[in-house]
């Protein structure tokens, strides 16, 4: 079984992981958590049935009962966790990832991720070494929609300043379909706002620039002052500005501090990852907010931020935590925040790009992956590289290095879910990043010829 990763059970189902493994994952969870009720949700991909059947199976012939959540969002199982007081739960979801894959987010008390490091690894051991020997009382599978509750929650977040927007609105075949129309009504323009795991128009991964080509289009044909587009299981979301340019996910950690730290005058830390822009700083600095810095991924950022008792946080990758859903993600709530404020920006007579050329300051990269065997002497030669040649201003190590100079930085970091080593730079100018950005190319892939 080759599903276990860092964050989740995540792989090509049949493949790395299949119905059997899924019934003892069901089965050994109630003890592994120490529970009688697990909370189960799922989206709506072709496999997610037949996983959600084995799973409720698995619960059950260990004596435990299985919440059925129904067809929803991932945040929803994060809010749902906390809300109706489960000590474990699991969305059946594979994200963003392509449509023959499958997988399982594994929550605890709280809503509180299970990561490697915090039992998917006794998980994992407990399916290859332990016999399955059923409770002399099963427990039984209940339904327990509460889509009405939650839609409830989320809509304290809409805003009627986003009426003040144009909106395109990508939903990617994914599971935000189950909620958009009733939190935005009629007035965004939508795409692929229909449930469909086979996602017949592009895969949900935002963060590949062929999959917003349609967005993109659409603010374009429509005029749109922004374009919205979700991920598979709406834990993420990004945007578009009205000139069809695609907004580094990062910056709107800076963004949201308009609504935290300046509307609302709250005043504590706010959380970003080892990727951020240093730009993000600058701005949520002069707020009044104070950043702090932590690993990439949910399964570290929900527990740094509940740790850090922070306001809000954000990821490159396109998650939004807040300390008002629990510290967990929801790419609903982040969406709705923000286009209140672009809306109220708009009311003022800033569009969206002038927002944002305002807020990145400095030359970036973007993210760029390399596939290469020894990713670690890779890491290596580029620390002691560019350490040599000046004086470092900061140094991070605890996921990859993230080493600042005076006037630019870069983190390089291996990947949790796939065979890359990632590197993003970013300088004061693009004259600066180009010479960095090929030096760094030439270490990497000079050492894995």
């Amino acid at each position: 079984m080759n599903a276990f990763k860092a964050y989740d059970i995540r792989g090509v189902y049949g493949q790395d992981f299949n119905q059997e493994d899924v019934y003892k994952i069901g089965f050994f969870l109630p003890e592994l958590l120490g529970t009688k009720k697990v909370l189960i949700g799922r989206d709506v991909r072709l496999s997610s049935p037949e996983i959600h059947a084995s799973l409720c199976k698995g619960v059950e012939d260990a004596g435990a009962d299985a919440y059925d959540l129904g067809i929803c969002t991932t945040p929803m199982v994060y809010w749902a966790t906390v809300q109706y007081g489960f000590d474990a739960s699991v969305m059946i979801t594979a994200s963003h990832n392509p449509k023959e894959y499958n997988g399982l987010k594994i929550s605890k008390t709280d809503a509180v991720p299970v990561g490697y490091d915090t039992g998917l690894s006794e998980l994992e051991r407990w399916l290859r070494e332990r016999v399955l020997v059923p409770a002399g009382r099963k427990g039984k599978t209940v339904a327990f929609d509460k889509k009405a509750d939650y839609l409830r929650f989320q809509r304290q977040w809409v805003s009627g300043d986003m009426d003040y927007l144009k909106v395109a609105m990508d939903c990617s075949n994914g599971m935000a379909s189950v909620f958009v129309h009733d939190l935005y009504g009629s007035k965004p323009v939508y795409l692929y706002d229909t449930l469909d795991g086979t996602f017949p128009h592009h895969e949900a991964n935002p963060l590949d620039p062929a999959n917003t080509e349609d967005i993109r289009n659409l603010v374009r044909e429509t005029k749109a002052d922004i374009g919205v587009i979700f991920d598979g299981d709406a834990d993420r979301v990004m945007f578009v500005d009205e000139k069809s340019r695609f907004i580094s996910p990062d910056l709107m950690i800076a963004v949201l501090g308009n609504y935290f730290l300046k509307e609302k005058g709250l005043r504590g830390p706010v959380l970003q990852d080892i990727r951020t822009s240093k730009s993000v700083r600058v701005y949520v600095e002069e707020l009044g907010g104070d950043m702090a810095m932590w690993k990439v991924g949910r399964a570290y950022a929900a527990m740094k931020l509940r740790e850090i008792d922070g306001i809000y946080g954000g990821e490159l990758a396109g998650h939004y935590y807040f300390r008002d859903f629990n510290y967990s993600d929801s790419g609903l709530m982040a969406c709705s925040l923000l286009l209140g404020i672009f809306g109220r920006f708009k009311q003022a007579g800033m569009r969206v790009s002038e927002i944002m050329d305002g807020i990145a300051l400095y030359a970036n990269s973007g993210e760029v992956n390399f596939r290469i065997e020894d990713k670690k002497a890779a890491m290596e030669r580029l620390r002691r590289h560019f350490a040599a040649q000046e004086s470092p201003a900061a140094f991070y190590d605890f996921d990859g290095y993230r080493i600042e100079f005076a006037h630019w930085w870069f983190n390089v970091r291996p990947s949790n879910t796939e065979p890359y080593l990632r590197l993003i730079m970013e300088a004061d100018t693009q004259s600066l990043l180009d010479v960095k950005l090929a030096e760094a190319r030439d270490l990497i892939m000079g050492g894995n010829a």
